[in-house]
């Protein structure tokens, strides 16, 4: 269900507001009731706007764009923020909520509301689906970091990380101590290869043979629950490598489509170095970037504007405002830090700051992030290739 409220340009709310199912006739109810409002009142023209959570306004907004009808969205913290305003109470409900959202569209508090090609929304749908899935994937390991600290904790002395090649391969065919008992270092190899790992063997095989043999002799892991703990085992390595799979499998989509996005879109971002995932979450989140006039747009939409709170004398914090999109403030951040071990401009401009300028690195880090988002955004709106001395290179001597 939907609740609708409508106020006139001066904030005076229009009639009493409805509720409306999710569905055609909820919409059709919806027409016939700012149809009648709009007679009682002799109003020319309406905005309709809808408090920016989630999804839940995409299918009305949709049906309402393809009637030619405008619409805006309204920040929920606007929404939050003003709740007292117009009656003195804390006091929250829909139908309260929908007419301070159409008091918030009457004094222009809002902003439009942009319909992206079909193509970014459907990469938007997977990298998020992907985000998804990773997510799950941390929560699967976690579980197995869990089970393996009760019940072999020597285990990270020999694998460093449980989910290398050998290390799942040992899960699989050696997931308790006991079940290393009386084998030989020949044996462990000959069940890391009937796991389905390659190159068992060799030197390093060997090794890490005779330490997984030694570590499971000293082990001090419970032994009361190992039944419990080795099935467990089992079903959390079935699930990982299922989402492995599913995350291969979405992977693999978003190239795909990737590669029906125009190469003017894609090129700015290929061209400065991001790989073919960042460049999908970029374009997912934001769309094509020749549509922005400034990368300060840019920085506002993943969250990374800067906000300060100053009055008269004392100057505030200065902090990232973290309003916008925490997938596309994630990526942006990752892309730097790349960026800065592999891109010989970004590397330079990340030592000067740091060793000329005397920043502490997270600082530099976030400066080139600004500085990563006017670049994007100037080569997208011109077309042009990059060049380091047109994106305020360092000086010959700092440099």
């Amino acid at each position: 269900m939907h609740v609708a409220g409508a106020v006139n340009f001066r904030g005076v709310q229009l009639g009493r507001t409805i509720s409306f199912s999710n569905d055609k006739f909820g919409y059709e109810k919806l027409l016939r009731w700012v149809h009648d409002l709009r007679q009682t009142h002799n109003l020319m023209q309406v905005i309709f706007g809808a408090e920016s959570t989630g999804h839940y306004f995409l299918n009305l907004a949709f049906w309402l764009h393809e009637r030619n009808e405008q619409i805006v969205l309204v920040n929920p913290m606007t929404t939050k923020r003003n709740k007292e305003n117009r009656d003195n109470k804390p006091s929250k409900n829909d139908a309260k909520d929908a007419i301070i959202i159409a008091d918030a569209i009457s004094r222009g508090y809002y902003s439009e509301w942009v319909i992206r090609e079909t193509i970014y929304r459907r990469l938007r749908y997977l990298v998020s689906e992907r985000e998804a899935w990773v997510t799950d994937l941390s929560a699967i390991g976690n579980q197995l970091q869990t089970a393996l600290d009760q019940s072999f904790p020597e285990f990270t002395f020999v694998f460093k990380e449980w989910n290398g090649p050998r290390g799942i391969a040992t899960l699989q065919a050696f997931p308790l101590p006991s079940d290393l008992k009386d084998l030989t270092p020949e044996n462990v190899i000959d069940g890391w290869r009937k796991a389905g790992m390659q190159r068992a063997g060799g030197s390093r095989g060997s090794q890490q043979a005779v330490m997984l043999l030694a570590a499971a002799r000293r082990s001090v892991g419970l032994t009361d629950i190992a039944p419990e703990i080795k099935r467990q085992i089992g079903r959390l390595l079935q699930r990982y490598k299922q989402m492995l799979s599913q995350i291969e499998t979405v992977e693999h989509e978003i190239h795909e489509l990737l590669s029906q996005v125009p190469p003017s879109a894609r090129q700015p971002l290929t061209e400065i170095g991001l790989s073919p995932l960042f460049v999908a979450v970029v374009l997912a989140n934001a769309g094509d970037l020749s549509r922005y006039t400034h990368g300060r747009q840019l920085l506002a939409l993943a969250g990374l504007s800067l906000a300060e709170s100053t009055s008269g004398k004392r100057r505030g914090q200065i902090i990232l405002s973290k309003r916008g999109r925490r997938q596309l403030r994630k990526y942006l951040y990752l892309a730097v830090i790349g960026l800065v071990a592999n891109h010989p401009a970004f590397r330079r401009w990340h030592d000067h700051n740091v060793k000329t300028l005397k920043m502490k690195k997270q600082r530099s880090i976030f400066k080139l992030i600004g500085k990563l988002a006017r670049i994007l955004v100037a080569l997208a709106r011109s077309g042009e290739t990059f060049v380091e001395s047109k994106a305020n290179a360092l000086p010959p001597q700092a440099a």
